[in-house]
């Protein structure tokens, strides 16, 4: 079984292993001297494993009080956020006690923003269930909530006490969600592994999961343990993501983050290669790996429409961005510009 170890401001394990969901009322009665455990979820993925791992807590002789809200993007909201604090503290969960976040991106969100700022912060448990989760958004202790201006916008870094990635829960999830974990999966070759762009090339993600969940997972653990607040190299894992947040926040989140994603990967590919950061090939590269794992590399927006929303981005200070620029496959550079030559590399990523 895989375990990778993450050193920041709380230290944790990433474990990664078919069927250690079973073990997760073990795992927690190690961690916490409370007996009090927040189950969260949303409907979707409780239906499938809440009673699993309510059983495994309760068998740990934890008291499990379940919150599940509806799932989708739109449940990363204030009001959805304000509604599971008042449920944590009508349940009277104390500092000693648990929350679990069980669930993707979303689950991991709004629960991990709920464990930092309830009671000033209380320890909790991400289980991913979700490829994209699993790889991405479940390390590295980055918790928000939308606000109507824009995505994650409302925020704390809290590292979690543990993380525990099952594939064995990648069985019920529909294959355009699985999809959407492939475009970070993707961005993690662009980014730092020749080897592991290859692989996907040559095998599909699903046949080779354990490799590319702890290949993902060990790189992220090597740029959080580097830079855990996102001030210098962590900026990196953004490749892709402000024009990809751009995409989804203007489509009203009918796109999903990772489709969005993969559209902003292929658009900074494009302006790389045409302002010469890297050449016409790995662009082709990366634009045909994406196709290949049924992504969309192109959005109907305008680049008027995109400039407007990236504008909001959380990672723009004052008046210039940080852009994630591809030089080749494997190796990425951090190039800042000014807000007012973002529309050009919309334009020409276009």
């Amino acid at each position: 079984m895989p375990t990778i170890h993450i050193t920041a401001s709380r230290s944790y394990d990433v474990e990664i292993a078919h069927g250690c969901l079973s073990t997760l009322g073990q795992r927690a009665a190690q961690l916490v001297k409370g007996r009090a455990a927040a189950l969260v979820s949303d409907n979707a993925v409780a239906a499938h494993y809440g009673d699993q791992a309510r059983a495994s807590l309760e068998a740990a002789g934890f008291l499990v009080m379940t919150y599940v809200f509806p799932h989708g993007e739109q449940s990363k909201s204030g009001d959805n956020y304000l509604r599971l604090l008042n449920f944590l503290a009508e349940n009277r969960l104390t500092r000693t006690d648990l929350l679990v976040a069980l669930g993707g991106g979303v689950t991991g969100d709004l629960g991990g923003f709920a464990a930092a700022t309830y009671l000033r912060g209380i320890r909790y448990i991400q289980i991913p269930t979700t490829l994209l989760a699993m790889v991405d958004s479940s390390v590295g202790g980055k918790t928000a909530i939308d606000l109507p201006a824009g995505k994650n916008l409302c925020g704390a870094f809290y590292q979690p006490s543990l993380v525990l990635c099952d594939p064995d829960l990648l069985a019920t999830l529909p294959e355009p969600v699985f999809r959407d974990g492939c475009a970070e999966v993707i961005k993690y070759g662009v980014l730092g592994s020749r080897e592991l762009f290859d692989r996907l090339r040559e095998t599909p993600a699903r046949q080779q999961l354990e490799y590319v969940i702890a290949t993902c997972v060990d790189m992220k653990r090597d740029v959080v343990e580097d830079d855990e607040f996102d001030t210098g190299r962590r900026q990196l894992l953004n490749l892709g993501h402000t024009l990809g947040h751009a995409v989804e926040a203007g489509s009203h989140f009918q796109l999903s983050h990772g489709q969005s994603v993969a559209v902003g990967m292929a658009m900074i590919a494009r302006a790389a290669a045409k302002f010469g950061f890297c050449t016409e090939e790995t662009r082709d590269e990366i634009v045909s790996l994406l196709t290949k794992y049924g992504l969309p590399t192109e959005t109907d927006q305008s680049p008027e429409e995109l400039y407007q929303t990236a504008l909001g981005d959380k990672k723009r200070k004052g008046g210039s961005l940080t852009l994630v620029v591809p030089q080749e496959i494997g190796k990425c550079l951090l190039h800042r510009i000014s807000v007012e030559d973002l529309p050009k590399w919309i334009e020409a990523g276009m």
